[in-house]
């Protein structure tokens, strides 16, 4: 009993760090108006779920698309208007040479390096952007999650309990320094929190804004619906500066 107690204690902790450590609405701090509509645009961990999602739709819809990866095998996808490219976001000069000449920079920047405290995300965010203000690059939509800042504990309790405190606690919390970062960041910036994630189909509907998610059940949404939701922000003014939680 006294485990469970102070088990418990742990993840509602974890759960008010993360809503302090996250992007609140009055952290809102845009410098500039958006630009004009992109038509080239970076895709940061392209070979990931909601990334492979990023590249096709953004193919679909006639974009010039440019996706990073460490490993570009794991991509599998070929089309005259697809460039890929062998990079880290921990090495400064390969995101100087993916993000010259963009319009636009999305991020679906993921690991699973879940054991112990890591920085990746927060680090490699942070020289994105530094990269995307040397080449006057300035929409940024990036993908982040559920559970932090205003929507902390809206992932439901199977992953407020569960998931995020005894496996994910290290990522959670990387996650949030990422959104202090891009908030603080002087770019035009989107932060896309989604529910769960699923391999469905895109259904183009979604529920969006600060009270997205429930506080006991787990909401979920597909990855492809995410992609569809984030490219939306290319050309969508409406929520620059913002982060939104999205979910079915």
């Amino acid at each position: 009993m006294t485990f469970l107690v102070l088990f418990l204690a742990y993840a509602v902790i974890l759960s008010v760090g993360l809503w302090r450590a996250g992007v609140r609405p009055s952290t809102r701090d845009v410098h500039s108006a958006p630009g004009p509509s992109p038509t080239r645009v970076l895709i940061v961990g392209a070979t990931g779920g909601t990334g492979r999602m990023l590249v096709d739709h953004a193919l679909e819809r006639g974009y010039e698309v440019t996706a990073l990866a460490r490993n570009p095998a794991g991509l599998q996808r070929q089309h005259p208007k697809l460039h890929v490219m062998t990079g880290n976001v921990l090495d400064r000069a390969s995101l100087d040479a993916a993000v010259r000449g963009q319009d636009a920079v999305l991020s679906a920047l993921g690991h699973k390096r879940y054991v112990g405290p890591t920085r990746i995300l927060s680090d490699g965010t942070r020289n994105l952007m530094d990269a995307m203000k040397s080449h006057g690059v300035r929409r940024f939509v990036c993908e982040t999650s559920l559970g932090i800042g205003n929507t902390a504990g809206r992932m439901g309790l199977y992953y407020t309990l569960f998931v995020i405190p005894v496996v994910l606690p290290f990522y959670f919390w990387d996650k949030a320094r990422q959104e202090r970062l891009i908030a603080a960041g002087g770019l035009d910036w989107i932060i896309v929190r989604p529910g769960a994630l699923t391999n469905g189909v895109k259904r183009g509907r979604y529920r969006l804004g600060p009270d997205v998610g429930s506080f006991l059940w787990t909401v979920r949404i597909s990855r492809a619906d995410v992609a569809d939701f984030m490219l939306n922000q290319l050309t969508d003014n409406s929520l620059v500066g913002t982060a939104p939680g999205v979910a079915q």
